[in-house]
């Protein structure tokens, strides 16, 4: 039994090793920001590609629609979102959640951006910022300029955080151009 027992362990771990350390690493500030493909709260297909070079695109991760964290989280990027569109920002929220979900959510409290639907998670992967073991995404946001490289990067649980970091952030590019 013994003998059986510890090859078989000994192949788990080194999968679950494997697993870890294959995994994309999420993206900072200067990397080239992955050109991920999904699908927003309409059902309509939503090309990151088609917006780099046009717009300086603000993409935030969070856990979950309705949630209090992300609702207060998405509501100041509302709130702000004149000056973000003023400084030629888009915003693109994505989590687990449904397209359906994602549309009742913009209802409820009027958000003015797409949220993305990743259902399966790709998206995630993308950018590395799955939760471990629950089908979440943490609380992440980048800044993506217009060269399609990231600017920013705000890895916090804290919302009020995501939207001080971001708006520095945008003033710095607008004082570079």
């Amino acid at each position: 039994m013994k003998t059986i027992l510890l090859p078989a362990l000994l192949a788990v771990a080194g999968i679950v090793f494997f697993a870890a350390t294959t995994r994309a690493a999420m993206p900072k500030a200067g990397d080239t920001a992955p050109l991920i493909t999904g699908q927003d709260q309409d059902g309509k297909p939503f090309n990151l590609a088609d917006h780099v070079g046009k717009k300086i695109v603000l993409l935030y991760f969070y856990p979950k629609d309705f949630t209090g964290g992300c609702t207060k989280e998405a509501c100041s990027f509302r709130d702000g979102f004149e000056d973000f569109a003023t400084n030629n920002v888009e915003i693109v929220g994505v989590s687990f959640d449904s397209a359906d979900s994602h549309l009742q959510f913009i209802t409820k409290y009027k958000l003015p951006f797409t949220l993305l639907a990743d259902t399966d998670g790709k998206i995630a992967a993308a950018y590395d910022v799955k939760m471990p073991v629950l089908n979440m995404a943490k609380r992440v946001s980048f800044l993506i300029g217009l060269d399609g490289k990231i600017v920013h990067v705000t890895n916090t649980g804290n919302p009020d955080v995501h939207l001080a970091e971001m708006k520095a952030a945008i003033a710095g590019l607008q004082t570079k151009q």
